[in-house]
C-alpha cells in the first residue's frame, strides 16, 4: 500500500463526491498537489503549470536541494513569489520534513526529520513544539511572498495519528491527505514503475474530486516523473473533461482555508 494511504477518512472520501461544487464553471474538478522535495523539477514543473493554465496547491518544508541549500531559503524566494503571483495555493509540511512516529504521554509526539540539522534523528516534541513545526513554514512563506499561507498542512508520509491531528486543529491548521487514485507514484522506483505505467494508471482511476500528490524532486527515482507525465496527466485529464482547483475550492477545506492561518 503506498504510504500514507491510512491518512484517508471518510469525511475525505465524502467530500470527493460533493466536490462538483467546489469551483463554480468546474464540474468535474481534480486538485493537483505538490509537496517539497529536492526542487530539481520545480523549474520544469511551474513551466507546465503556466502552459496549460493549471493551479496547483504546494505544501512547504524546508528540505535539502540539489545543490544542497534549501527549499525555502533565499535562492527559492523568487520563485515562490512567482508562484504566489499566479494565485497557486500553499499549506505546511512541516519545517523539517517532521515525520511522525508515535504518540508519547502527554500529549507529546516522537518525531524523525528528514530535513534540517537533526535530520534521521528520532525524538521527542510537544504539542508547542509540533504547532511551531506547522507555523514557520507559514512565517517563511509570508516573508518570502507577503502573502498569508492556508492553515492547511500535509503531514510527512501522510503519517498521523488522532492525537496529532487533534493537535494541529488546536494550533490552527487542518490535515489534506490525497486519494488513494491520487497517488501519482512519484516516489516509487523507476526501475519498476516507469512514468508510462504511473501516467496510465493515473488516467485510468482518477475521479472527479480526488486530491492528487506528486513532489518537486524524488531524490530515490532516476526518471523524474516530472514533467514527462505531469505534462500529458494534465492533458489526458483535460480530454475528459476534468478541470483543476485549488484547496481553497475543496468543499471539504474551503471553510476552513478562508480562516487565519494558524487561529
Amino acid at each position: 500500500m503506498p504510504r500514507g494511504i491510512e491518512a484517508l477518512t471518510l469525511g475525505a472520501l465524502l467530500a470527493a463526491a460533493t466536490a462538483a461544487a467546489a469551483a463554480p464553471g468546474c464540474d468535474k474538478p481534480v486538485y493537483l498537489t505538490f509537496d517539497t522535495g529536492h526542487m530539481g523539477v520545480a523549474p520544469l514543473v511551474a513551466q507546465v503549470l503556466q502552459r496549460q493554465q493549471v493551479k496547483a496547491t504546494f505544501f512547504l518544508a524546508d528540505e535539502r536541494t540539489l545543490d544542497d541549500g534549501s527549499s525555502l531559503d533565499d535562492e527559492w524566494a523568487p520563485w515562490w513569489r512567482a508562484r504566489a503571483a499566479e494565485g497557486h495555493a500553499f499549506g505546511s509540511h512541516t519545517w523539517s520534513h517532521a515525520v511522525w512516529r508515535a504518540d508519547q504521554g502527554g500529549g507529546a509526539f516522537t518525531v524523525q526529520p528528514t530535513a534540517g540539522p537533526r535530520s534521521g534523528q528520532r525524538f521527542t516534541l510537544d504539542e508547542a513544539g509540533y504547532c511551531a513545526e506547522l507555523r514557520k513554514p507559514a512565517e517563511r512563506f509570508e516573508a518570502m511572498t507577503g502573502q498569508k499561507m492556508l492553515p492547511l498542512f500535509r503531514a510527512p508520509g501522510g503519517k498521523t495519528s488522532p492525537a496529532l491531528l487533534a493537535a494541529a486543529r488546536r494550533c490552527g491548521f487542518e490535515h489534506v491527505g490525497w486519494a488513494p487514485a491520487g497517488f501519482l507514484g512519484d516516489e516509487l522506483p523507476s526501475d519498476r514503475h516507469p512514468n508510462s505505467q504511473l501516467l496510465a494508471r493515473a488516467l485510468r482511476d482518477i475521479r472527479a474530486g480526488d486530491i492528487l500528490l506528486a513532489h518537486l524532486g524524488i531524490w530515490s527515482r532516476k526518471d523524474p516523473w516530472a514533467p514527462a507525465v505531469l505534462e500529458p496527466l494534465v492533458e489526458g485529464l483535460k480530454q475528459r473533461g476534468f478541470c483543476f482547483a485549488t484547496l481553497r475550492d475543496h468543499p471539504q477545506f474551503a471553510a476552513w482555508a478562508a480562516r487565519p492561518v494558524g487561529r
